[in-house]
């Protein structure tokens, strides 16, 4: 038998006889390894851990721990979940069942729904699964074949998903024991390497997101290669849980939905509000010393603005239907972008006005399908913080570099400390389709935004296929006190749309020339951004944002005078302050204020009404002893100026 040479990661060489599989090799290279490998790279491409290799190969070896084992691991739990379920359910039909960040879940239609004591019996027949190690093989099919094969088994939403498979593309499917399931992989090699999982939840969803779908089951679950790794997943969930801002943000009263309005819809309480007037008040502090004039824009307009700026070829799927207004059609906007670019050409433009840079909290509207609305994160109705950047080709990096600078600004008056910018590129096969089709053009532009990022000193991730579809952009990533995960701004650079609306300025030769434009929003939306701030905080806010910063506690009746002097004093001064006056114990009191996370506490006793002064409580830090009321006064002041972070975040 031929041997092949296989390369591992750190460049050395082994030989081996052709046919070798990723599995045996980590099996030569030690018994350990080979028990927590669960895929392989094999020339740069993911791949079963039990694949021949025929050929001299690059190969990398994945435990379960590694970004790329973790989540063939989390898909092949999948797998298994909706093994279990066939199982215990055989006329239920399974649909899709993806890995998602350190989760997976799969959709199933089944009548009724999943219970609590489902998940467990659902679990236990897994666990059965897992040990009995049954061997996951892969098996390559036609597209007739793999519609017969899966409407012989009856799963019919398989079938639909085959159909809609190009015939020319390699369809796959996997076995273990008597489960198949249509997927491309890859997979573990047995179910025997699943071992630490946990079902986490069961809800309803549309089958594809669609409401006008049949409703299926959900359920989600975790798997990771170590008890410890899950043990303190299951932890950071349950600490994500209380921080829920769906929770928060009702306890807390800052925002509601209500039916009658419609899904999507936030109606900001007056809480709300205030949190909503104080980044406002911040950005517009911070966009002035930036050089931004603000603007302001209608709700809707014609729809021949967006067939000129593309969204109506590109973008329409997420935009409101339109209205029909005197014979002619109107939209909601989904975008500022079009407006502002009307409000740049209302007015001829020379070098010497440029950089011409213009911001707005604009409300805009977008058509999410109702299977794909979550709280604040995904909404139909948001107020952007928008803002975009006309400038010459020699001007832009400085322009790009200070708006990335602007978001290292806000990361540090938040307390954010775990970022990533992620520099989203197109996908050359999608022109025209996807992208507007200026492959030059995205390339030089490409090339300009990248090296921006690298002059700057600001590390980046490039991320193919996920670019606006007028530029590439960056995503900013950001990461709660806790950990968790969010998609926040962006900062996008637009080459083509200007001269589609045929913005042009005059340079220092008396020629006309064709701005870029930045499109840039770094305090996302207010529906994301405070939803974010709920979760990271643990709804208790910074001073400065809290929607009360003081609470005012007289011990008893015979202090409701002084007590009403304190709080007309505070605010008198701009503090948002309110006074607990019913008739209950203080220990009650203080015990309220702190459910309602109020940051500072001010108790009234006798002896303080005497002294002018004050007893104060600071959540997480407790008694702070007495203090002269003009003093607190003073300190909590500085303390909002400064916007100081809380005390304690975690």
């Amino acid at each position: 038998m031929s041997e092949i040479t296989i390369t591992l990661p750190d460049k050395s060489t082994r030989s081996y006889a052709a046919g070798i599989t990723p599995l045996e090799i980590a099996e030569s290279i030690g018994p350990r390894l080979a028990q927590d490998t669960v895929a392989a790279s094999i020339n740069g491409v993911l791949s079963d851990a039990n694949v021949s290799i025929t050929y001299d190969a690059r190969v990398s070896l994945y435990t379960g721990s590694s970004d790329e084992g973790h989540g063939v691991l989390l898909h092949s739990t999948a797998h298994l979940m909706a093994q279990a379920v066939k199982s215990l359910w055989p006329k239920s039909q399974v649909t899709i069942g993806p890995a998602i960040k350190n989760r997976f879940y799969y959709d199933f239609d089944i009548d009724g729904t999943f219970s609590p004591e489902d998940l467990k019996k659902i679990e236990s027949k897994m666990r059965e699964l897992s040990k009995a190690n049954l061997p996951v093989s892969r098996q390559k099919l036609s597209r007739n074949e793999a519609i017969k094969l899966f409407k012989g088994m009856g799963e019919d939403y398989k079938v639909e998903i085959i159909e809609q498979i190009d015939s020319a593309d390699n369809i796959s499917a996997y076995s273990q024991g008597d489960f198949i399931d249509l997927c491309r992989g890859p997979h573990v090699p047995s179910t025997g390497k699943i071992r630490h999982f946990k079902l986490l939840s069961s809800s309803g969803a549309y089958w594809r997101g669609d409401e006008k779908n049949k409703m299926l089951q959900r359920i989600y679950g975790t798997v990771f290669s170590t008890k410890k790794e899950l043990k303190e997943y299951l932890i950071f969930l349950e600490e994500a849980k209380k921080r829920d801002h769906r929770k928060l943000g009702k306890e807390l009263e800052i925002y509601t939905f209500d039916d009658e309005v419609g899904p999507g819809l936030p109606l900001w309480l007056p809480n709300g509000g205030i949190i909503i007037d104080e980044l406002e008040a911040l950005a517009k502090e911070i966009e002035t010393r930036h050089g931004y004039q603000r603007v302001r824009t209608p709700h809707l307009t014609k729809g021949d603005l967006y067939k000129k700026s593309g969204h109506l070829d590109l973008y329409k799927d997420a935009m409101f239907p339109a209205m029909d207004v005197d014979g002619i059609e109107y939209y909601v906007k989904p975008m500022n972008c079009p407006h502002h670019h009307k409000i740049y050409d209302a007015s001829p433009k020379s070098y010497r006005d440029l950089p011409f840079r213009i911001s707005e909290y604009g409300t805009c509207y977008r058509y999410e399908k109702s299977g794909q609305l979550f709280g604040l994160m995904r909404v139909r109705s948001m107020q952007m913080n928008d803002a975009h950047i006309y400038c010459s080709h020699e001007d832009f990096e400085v322009e790009f570099m200070d708006v990335c600078q602007m978001y290292l600004e806000y990361f540090d008056i938040f307390g954010i400390d775990k970022y990533e910018m992620r520099l989203s590129l197109h996908d050359p096969t999608a022109l025209g389709k996807k992208y507007i089709d200026e492959p030059k053009l995205w390339n030089q532009t490409e090339d300009v935004v990248r090296n921006a990022l690298k002059n700057g000193g600001i590390n980046f991730a490039e991320i193919p296929g996920e670019a606006a579809f007028y530029g590439p952009k960056i995503d900013v990533q950001v990461w709660s006190v806790i950990g968790k995960e969010f998609t926040l701004g962006t900062n996008q650079v637009d080459f083509a749309i200007p001269k589609r609306f045929n913005l042009t300025y005059t340079d220092e030769n008396g020629s006309e020339q064709t701005p870029l434009c930045i499109h840039r929003a770094p305090l996302s939306t207010h529906e994301r951004f405070i939803g974010f701030l709920i979760e990271h905080y643990g709804g208790d806010f910074p001073l400065w944002l809290s929607p009360i910063q003081v609470i005012i506690l007289p011990v008893s009746e015979k202090t409701h005078t002084y007590a009403t002097s304190v709080q007309s004093k505070f605010k008198a001064a701009g503090i948002r302050v309110k006074m607990d006056d019913r008739p209950e114990k203080i220990g009650a009191k203080i015990r309220q204020a702190e459910l309602s996370k109020i940051p500072v506490m001010a108790i009234v006793g006798e002896k303080e009404a005497e002294n002018n002064t004050v007893s104060t409580r600071r959540r997480f830090i407790g008694d702070q002893g007495v203090i002269k009321t003009d003093q607190l006064l003073k300190n909590i002041i500085s303390e909002i100026t400064q916007r100081s972070l809380p005390h304690r975040q975690s």
